[in-house]
């Protein structure tokens, strides 16, 4: 989930993309019913929390609610087999000692969303994924999007993968007290002590390891010690568009070694190459409306004005597609993966094109169209994501 001041960047509702070739688009539907195609980041349950506290009843996930990321028509005409819902709560919440509370109303909601669903069913293994989508459910995982919530303990995380968490992503946006983030001040250089025992563990129960939304030298310290594939559950190639959230050429080195994958993100900030560039305005913008203005009303409405006269770039299908050629040249076609990070309804949070759950038959139509194989596709969508899941069961077996 992005940070809070990505919403205040969600402008103008994006111009409809291009409509992808019709017989790419059919063949990729067809594709994507195979592989099966794996998620690793959804939003909803948050949005379920926001929601009445997270009471579910009357909610029939079973209909479309366009108030909502996900609801399960939608998921299917995005040929969606198996989604990764995200346990978050703002990483905020370890100064007043509530991310672990917060954390357990996440995962309450999750299951109980799962256990209300008759499309739906909590999966547990690769052969859990395959399972549920051969008798034709979505398949339904858990990941817990920041390590400040086990705070700063092995028996939490132990309770997690009980619960079904399946991979614990390091950081957030605020390092914690054994990881850097990717969004914060360099406190400890990656990786402490206590850090690597975490990395440890994960790979004695059988969860991903997760390091979207760390530093780099947290990736590299994490690759060091891992004996399993790691996965970014929702990021991007930081050739393409520099933000820290992204990946950098080295560490994508350092995951075709280990395995790994990155789960590439639909999210325009993460995905733009011209996103830096509008941030860079937009700051000096800010600043230059509070050196001039006394009035907070007055600064926000002239920031306002400014973001009408200058809208953010928004991103593209093909932009998001340039991140997997990127991948792909450097990490190799078995590296990639998805991870769009649905987290509202607006849709002015995505790359145009990709607003919504149904949309992910855009995407692999136009890597058809660039020329991926058939079985390239597959891989991508879905089969990269369970070779890793099989290859950090058989490392948390031994």
């Amino acid at each position: 989930m992005p940070q809070g001041l990505l919403a205040a960047f969600a402008l103008a509702v994006p111009l409809a993309a291009a409509e992808p070739d019709a017989a790419l688009l059919t063949r990729a539907q067809a594709l994507l019913e195979r592989a099966p195609l794996v998620d690793t980041h959804n939003d909803l349950p948050s949005m379920l929390l926001e929601r009445n506290g997270g009471d579910l009843t009357g909610l029939d996930l079973g209909v479309v609610h366009p108030e909502l990321c996900a609801d399960i028509p939608r998921l299917r005409q995005g040929r969606v087999g198996a989604q990764y819902w995200s346990v978050f709560t703002e990483s905020s919440n370890m100064k007043t000692n509530q991310s672990l509370h917060e954390a357990i109303r996440e995962f309450d909601v999750i299951r109980e969303m799962v256990r209300r669903q008759p499309a739906l069913e909590l999966a547990r293994t690769a052969d859990d994924i395959e399972r549920i989508h051969r008798e034709g459910r979505i398949a339904s995982l858990i990941g817990v999007e920041g390590g400040h919530m086990m705070e700063n303990s092995l028996g939490v995380l132990r309770v997690f993968h009980e619960l079904g968490a399946r991979y614990m992503t390091l950081t957030h946006w605020d390092n914690v007290e054994w990881a850097d983030a990717a969004t914060d001040r360099v406190e400890h250089d990656g990786l402490t002590e206590f850090g690597e025992s975490v990395v440890r563990e994960l790979n004695r129960l059988g969860m991903f390891v997760d390091l979207s939304h760390v530093s780099a030298d947290t990736m590299r310290d994490a690759l060091r010690v891992s004996r399993a594939p790691v996965i970014f559950s929702h990021s991007n190639a930081r050739a393409i568009d520099p933000h820290p959230r992204n990946v950098p050429d080295d560490v994508l080195a350092l995951l075709a070694k280990n395995g790994g994958v990155v789960h590439v993100n639909f999210i325009k900030e993460f995905a733009s190459p011209g996103d830096p560039d509008w941030q860079a305005r937009h700051t000096a913008a800010a600043e230059a409306l509070r050196a001039r203005l006394d009035d907070p009303k007055a600064v926000d409405d002239g920031l306002k004005a400014w973001e009408k006269a200058n809208p953010h770039p928004g991103g593209t299908i093909a932009e998001v597609a340039d991140h997997i050629d990127h991948i792909r040249e450097v990490a190799g076609i078995d590296a990639i993966g998805v991870g769009a990070d649905y987290y509202d309804a607006g849709g002015t949070s995505m790359v145009k094109g990709l607003e919504d759950v149904t949309s992910y038959p855009r995407l692999f139509a136009e890597l058809l169209r660039r020329g991926y194989s058939d079985e390239d596709v597959l891989k991508i969508a879905g089969r990269n994501h369970l070779r890793a899941m099989r290859a950090m069961e058989k490392a948390a077996a031994r």
